[in-house]
């Protein structure tokens, strides 16, 4: 894999890493397709634009999982769920 899958959008607007879109360096996206990287405080923070990526995905039967990396080409977030899930 050359690249790591962008959170293309994210409409978890009370996340700290919210703001204008995923500020994450990287968030994780756990076995029922939550992004386990929300968290919800009293300040922003992460990076300085909206760049996050996926880093790991433990949705071992989403055919977008290769070796716990997402190969998606880019992945939305609503309500902290990723919607880019698709079953083998």
């Amino acid at each position: 894999m050359s690249t790591i899958t962008a959170v293309k959008s994210c409409t978890t607007t009370n996340c700290a890493f919210n703001n204008n879109g995923c500020t994450a360096f990287a968030v994780t996206i756990d076995g029922k397709s939550a992004c386990s990287t929300f968290i919800t405080l009293d300040a922003r923070g992460g990076l300085p634009t909206a760049d996050g990526r996926v880093g790991a995905c433990q949705r071992l039967e989403c055919t977008h999982n290769k070796d716990l990396l997402c190969t998606a080409p880019g992945v939305d977030v609503v309500d902290a769920a990723c919607t880019s899930f698709e079953a083998r």
